[in-house]
C-alpha cells in the first residue's frame, strides 16, 4: 500500500484539535478573570468617575489612607477631576505631572487671575484650588500661589463618561505634539504643518472617502472582469504613473517660473515639496517600468487563477462582507482590550509616593497580569484572524470540489462558519498560538532596541536588528503555512499538524507555481494599491494647488495617500489577513494543485477544476512538450508554468 494519505475532499468531518480548543477556553477563562478582578477591586469606579491626587473618587465617599492628608473626604458633590496644570505632560511616564483635584464644575470660561477663581468659586460652587484653601482665602493666602490653578485656567469641558476637565483649545498640547516630532528643529515648521492640516481638512476628509469609494470600485470591477484586470491595471498604472510624474514636474516648472513674485515662506516650502515628489515620482516610475517588464511573461496561471475568483464571488457574494465582519469583531475586541487595561492601570492599594501623593500599585503575583493580558491581545486576536481565513478557506474548499455548482449550499459561508464551530476551533486555535509565539519575541526584542537606542554599540544594535528580521521572516512564513494547512483541513477535516504536512508537501512540490503566483499575483493587487494611490494623490495635488500660497502640501498630501494605501492595503492585500481576494486565489491555488496531482481528467479521475483552469493544464502540457523537443528560450519560459 501506498504510504501516501489520499485527499478526501469534503467527505469526512471529525472535531480536531480538541485540547487544544481547551487551553483556549481556559486562557479566555483568565482573561474574563483579570476583567473581574479589575472591576472588584475599585479599578472600574476610578476609571470611570476619576480619583484626585489623595486617592479619593470623585462623586463618592471615601476612606481614610494612612498618612495621606486630604484623603477620606466627602465628594458626593464634586463628580469632575480638575487638574492645576493640564498642560505639564510627562512623556517618559506618559501622564499629567499635576495635582488633580475633585470640582464640581469644569470652568466654562478662561480664568486669568486668583479674583477670576474666586469669582467663579462663588458663582458656581465649584472650588478649583487646593482642598485647604477656602474661596474667601484665594485672594489673600500666600499658598495660593502653589494651590491654585496654573495661569491662565483654559476653558475646559467634562469628557463624555470619563468625568475628567479637558482643556476645549488643545492649543496648550503643542509642546507635547513638537516632543514627538523630533526632526523638527523649528517649532514654526510644526506649526505651518499643523495650519495646513487644518486648512486642508475638508480636502483631506474627502479624498479619504474618494479612496474608500474606488477601493470598492476596484473589488466590484475584479469580480466581473478579473480575465481581463491584470492587463487593464498595468495599463492604467503605466498611464496613471507617467501622467501623475508629468504633472509633478509641470506644476513645478509653473510654480518655479513664478517664483519670483511669492516671497512667501509657504511657496517656498510647496516648490520644495514638489521637487522633492517630482523625483520620487521619476524614480518609482522607472523602477515600476523595469518590474513590469521582467514579470510580463508569468502571468497565465495568475489570469486563470483571478478568472476563476472573479466567478467565486459571484457564486458567493458573502465573501465580500467578510472583511468587515472580521473587522467589526476586531475592535470590539480591542475596544473591551482597551478598558480592561484602563482598569489595570488603576488597579491595586493605595500607596504615598515621594511626592506626597497616592498611586494605586498591585504587588505580588498580581503586577504580572499585565503580561497576561498582552499575550492575550495576541493569542486571540490571531484566533480572530485565522477564523476568518478558516471561513473563506472553507468556502472556496466547498465551492471548488463541487462538481454541479447549482448543487451548491444555500450559504456556503454560513456553512463554513457551521463547520469551523462544530468541528475546527482547535485547530484555529493552535494555529494562532504557533504565530503568538513568534510574535512575543519579536515585540520584546523591539522593544528592547527601543529602549537601548542611543546607548548600546554598533555590533549589539546589527545583531537585535538582524533578529528582529529574521523573526519577521518566521512569522509570515508561518502564517503563509498556516493559511495552507486551513485550507488542509477544511478539505480533509485533519488536524493542524497533519494539514500543515499535507500542504507543505505539496507546496513545495509545486514550489515554480508558488512563486509564480505569490510574485505575480502579489504584483497585480500592488499595482491596484499603486493605482488607487496615484488616482487620489492626483487629485489631491490638484485640489491642493488652489490653495498653494497659504498651505503646506506636505503632511495633508502625506494623510491623504496613507490613508489610499492603507485602506487598498485592507480591501486587496494578506496584511493582518484582512484580504479576501487573495487569500481566495491562494486558496484555489492549492485546489487545484491537489486536483492536478490526484485527478488527470480520465474517466473515474475526472478533474474539478473550472473550465479556464483545464484550458491552462492543457495549454501547459503542450508548452512542456514542445519545450522538450525544441528547447527555445520561449519553451523554457514556459515551462515552469
Amino acid at each position: 500500500k501506498s504510504s501516501k494519505r489520499e485527499w478526501k475532499p469534503l467527505e469526512d468531518h471529525s472535531c480536531t484539535d480538541v485540547p487544544w480548543l481547551l487551553l483556549f477556553i481556559l486562557f479566555c477563562i483568565g482573561m474574563g478573570f483579570i476583567c473581574g478582578f479589575s472591576i472588584a477591586t475599585g479599578a472600574a469606579a476610578r476609571l470611570l468617575s476619576g480619583y484626585d491626587s489623595y486617592g479619593n473618587i470623585c462623586g463618592q465617599k471615601n476612606v481614610k489612607v494612612e498618612g495621606i492628608v486630604n484623603s477620606g473626604l466627602d465628594l458626593t458633590h464634586k463628580k469632575y477631576v480638575f487638574f492645576l496644570d493640564p498642560c505639564n505632560i510627562d512623556l517618559v511616564h506618559q501622564k499629567i505631572r499635576s495635582i488633580a483635584l475633585c470640582v464640581s464644575a469644569c470652568p466654562r470660561k478662561e480664568l486669568k487671575t486668583l479674583a477670576d477663581i474666586q469669582n467663579f468659586a462663588e458663582t458656581n460652587g465649584s472650588t478649583l484650588c487646593s482642598y485647604e484653601l477656602q474661596p474667601s482665602e484665594y485672594t489673600t493666602d500666600p499658598r495660593a500661589a502653589k494651590l491654585c490653578p496654573k495661569f491662565p485656567v483654559p476653558e475646559s469641558a467634562p469628557i463624555p463618561f470619563f468625568h475628567r476637565c479637558a482643556p476645549v483649545n488643545i492649543s496648550c498640547y503643542a509642546k507635547f505634539a513638537e516632543a514627538l516630532i523630533t526632526f523638527v528643529s523649528d517649532s514654526s515648521v510644526l506649526h505651518r504643518l499643523i495650519s495646513g492640516v487644518m486648512t486642508s481638512k475638508e480636502i483631506i476628509m474627502g479624498l479619504c472617502l474618494l479612496s474608500l469609494v474606488l477601493s470598492m470600485i476596484l473589488m466590484v470591477i475584479i469580480r466581473y472582469i478579473s480575465r481581463v484586470l491584470v492587463w487593464i491595471l498595468t495599463i492604467l498604472v503605466i498611464l496613471g504613473s507617467l501622467g501623475g510624474t508629468g504633472v509633478l514636474w509641470w506644476l513645478y516648472a509653473k510654480q518655479r517660473i513664478s517664483a519670483g513674485a511669492l516671497e512667501t515662506q509657504v511657496a517656498k516650502d510647496n516648490l520644495q515639496a514638489l521637487l522633492i515628489y517630482a523625483i520620487a515620482a521619476t524614480v518609482f516610475t522607472v523602477i515600476l517600468f523595469l518590474i513590469i517588464l521582467i514579470m510580463r511573461k508569468r502571468v497565465a496561471l495568475t489570469i486563470a487563477l483571478f478568472h476563476v475568483a472573479g466567478k467565486v464571488f459571484i457564486h458567493l457574494p458573502l465573501l465580500v462582507f467578510q472583511p468587515f465582519w472580521t473587522f467589526f469583531v476586531l475592535i470590539l475586541f480591542w475596544a473591551y482590550w482597551i478598558t480592561v487595561l484602563l482598569f489595570l492601570g488603576t488597579t491595586g492599594s493605595p500607596v504615598p509616593n515621594e511626592e506626597g501623593f497616592v498611586e494605586f500599585r498591585m504587588a505580588g503575583p498580581l503586577k504580572y497580569m499585565w503580561w497576561y493580558h498582552v499575550v492575550g491581545l495576541i493569542w486571540i486576536s490571531e484566533f480572530i484572524l485565522a477564523c476568518q481565513q478558516m471561513t473563506v478557506a472553507g468556502a472556496v474548499v466547498t465551492y471548488y470540489f463541487t462538481r454541479e455548482k447549482r448543487n451548491l449550499p444555500f450559504t456556503p459561508i454560513l456553512a463554513s462558519v457551521n463547520r469551523l464551530v462544530c468541528y475546527h476551533l482547535g485547530t484555529v486555535a493552535k494555529g494562532s498560538f504557533i504565530i503568538t509565539l513568534v510574535k512575543i519575541p519579536r515585540m520584546i526584542l523591539m522593544y528592547i532596541h527601543t529602549q537601548l537606542k542611543g546607548k548600546e554599540n554598533a555590533c549589539a544594535r546589527c545583531m537585535l536588528k538582524a533578529c528582529i528580521c529574521c523573526l519577521w521572516c518566521l512569522e509570515k512564513c508561518l502564517t503563509y503555512l498556516n493559511q495552507n494547512a486551513y485550507t488542509a483541513t477544511a478539505i480533509n477535516s485533519t488536524n493542524f499538524c497533519t494539514s500543515a504536512k499535507d500542504a507543505f508537501v505539496i507546496l513545495v512540490e509545486n514550489a515554480l507555481r508558488v512563486a509564480a503566483i505569490n510574485t505575480v499575483g502579489d504584483f497585480m493587487l500592488f499595482l491596484g494599491k499603486v493605482l488607487i494611490v496615484c488616482s487620489t494623490g492626483l487629485a489631491g495635488i490638484m485640489l491642493l494647488n488652489y490653495q498653494r500660497d497659504y498651505t503646506i502640501w506636505v503632511l495633508p498630501l502625506i494623510i491623504v495617500c496613507l490613508f489610499a494605501f492603507l485602506v487598498a492595503h485592507c480591501f486587496l492585500s494578506i496584511y493582518e489577513m484582512l484580504s479576501i481576494y487573495e487569500m481566495v486565489v491562494d486558496v484555489l491555488f492549492l485546489c487545484f494543485a491537489i486536483d492536478t496531482k490526484y485527478n488527470d481528467g480520465s474517466p473515474g479521475r475526472e478533474f474539478y477544476m473550472d473550465k479556464v483552469l483545464m484550458e491552462f493544464v492543457e495549454n501547459s502540457r503542450k508548452s512542456m512538450k514542445e519545450a522538450g523537443r525544441g528547447g527555445g528560450a520561449e519553451g523554457r519560459e514556459l515551462k515552469p508554468m
